[in-house]
C-alpha cells in the first residue's frame, strides 16, 4: 500500500476506484466497503483508492480537543488497511480552511482531477463537503457529468447489527471490550513504550512493567483489570493488565501497568502492544497490601483461564 501525506505527490491514475472517509477503527461496517473496493478494482483491472483525512474532522471543528479519543492511531489503521490490500492510501491535512470546501470542489479537485476516479464506492450515509451538503444523491447526479460511476453499499449491509464507531468507543469507556471486538472483528489493542515505575508490583509478587501511550488522542479503555494478551518483539505472551490510579497506595495519576505471565526480562524502551481479551474487574480500593495481594492472585486465575 503507497501512503501519501496530501494529493500533490499523488499521481492521477487511469483507473481509481475510490471511496472516502474517516474510517476511525476500520469495524465491521467499515470492512463491507472497503473489501468490496478491493474487489471492484481487481475485477475492472484499475486500483484501489482510500481517501482519509487526519487530523479527525471532529477533532478539529471542535474547540475542546479532547472531547474525542480514537480507536485507532494513524499508524494502526494503516496496518489494518494494508491487510485488507488497499493500493493508495491519500491522507487529505485536514484544516478549518480545508472544511469550507464545498461538495462541487471536492468532486471536481480531489476526485477528478487528482485521483482520476472511474467509480466511487460509498457507504449509505455518507457526507461530504461543507456542512455535509454532499450525498449519494448529489454524487450520482454528478458523476456522470465528471466520468465517473458510483456505487452505495446499502444500509442493510453496513448497520445490520448497529456497528459504528461511536458504540464501540462507548463500549470501550465503559470497560466492554468482548463488544469492541465483536464489532471491530479483532480485539482492541493499545501501543506503548515500557517506562519505569515503582517497583511496587515486584514488591506484591506481580511484577509490571508499566506502559505509556505518545498518542494522546488515542482511547484508553475504563480503569479496571483486564485478561490480555502482550506481544513484544514478535511472541506474545498472557498477561493481566490494571488501568487507574492505583488506590489503594494511594496513587494519584493513571497507569497502564501489565503483568506479563511467565516472564522475567528486563524491556525499559522497548514497544509493546496490548490486545484486550476481557474485563476481569473494576479498579477498586483494598483494606491493606495482603489484601491487594490476594486479589491479583485471583485475577491471575481468572486472566489464565479466559486467556485459554
Amino acid at each position: 500500500m503507497k501512503i501519501y501525506h496530501g494529493i500533490n505527490n499523488f499521481k492521477r491514475l487511469d483507473h481509481a476506484v475510490v471511496t472516502s472517509g474517516t474510517f476511525d477503527g476500520v469495524h465491521k461496517g467499515h470492512q463491507k466497503i472497503l473489501k468490496r473496493l478491493v474487489e471492484v478494482a481487481h475485477k475492472e483491472g484499475g486500483e484501489s483508492v482510500l481517501i482519509t483525512f487526519w487530523p479527525h474532522p471532529r477533532i478539529v471543528l471542535n474547540d475542546d480537543p479532547g472531547f474525542l479519543k480514537l480507536i485507532n492511531t494513524i499508524d494502526e489503521k494503516q496496518q489494518i488497511l494494508r491487510s485488507i490490500g488497499i493500493d493508495h492510501l491519500v491522507m487529505i491535512p485536514f484544516t478549518r480552511e480545508f472544511s469550507n470546501t464545498t461538495s462541487e470542489e471536492f468532486i471536481q479537485n480531489v476526485l477528478v482531477n487528482a485521483i482520476g476516479t472511474k467509480k466511487l464506492i460509498i457507504g449509505y450515509n455518507h457526507r461530504f463537503g461543507k456542512n455535509r451538503e454532499g450525498s449519494f444523491e448529489n454524487l450520482k447526479k454528478d458523476g456522470p457529468k465528471y466520468g465517473f460511476k458510483v456505487e452505495e453499499i446499502p444500509k442493510h449491509e453496513i448497520d445490520h447489527v448497529g456497528i459504528s464507531s461511536t458504540i464501540i468507543r462507548k463500549a470501550l469507556s465503559r470497560g466492554d471490550v468482548s463488544l469492541a471486538r465483536k464489532y471491530l472483528g479483532r480485539y482492541f489493542t493499545l501501543t506503548g513504550i515500557i517506562i519505569h515505575g515503582d517497583k511496587l508490583g515486584s514488591k506484591l509478587g506481580f511484577p509490571t512493567a508499566n506502559i505509556q501511550v505518545e498518542e494522546t488522542y488515542k482511547l484508553i479503555p475504563a480503569d479496571g483489570v483486564y485478561a490480555v494478551y502482550v506481544t513484544l518483539e514478535g511472541v506474545t505472551y498472557q498477561g493481566m493488565l490494571n488501568i487507574g490510579n492505583r488506590p489503594t497506595v494511594d496513587g494519584h495519576e493513571k497507569r497502564i501497568e501489565v503483568n506479563i505471565f511467565d516472564f522475567d526480562e528486563k524491556i525499559y524502551g522497548k514497544t509493546v502492544t496490548i490486545s484486550f481479551v476481557h474485563r476481569i474487574r473494576d479498579e477498586k480500593k483494598f483494606k491493606n497490601i495482603e489484601s491487594l495481594s490476594q486479589q491479583l492472585s485471583a485475577d491471575r486465575l481468572k486472566a489464565i483461564q479466559l486467556l485459554k
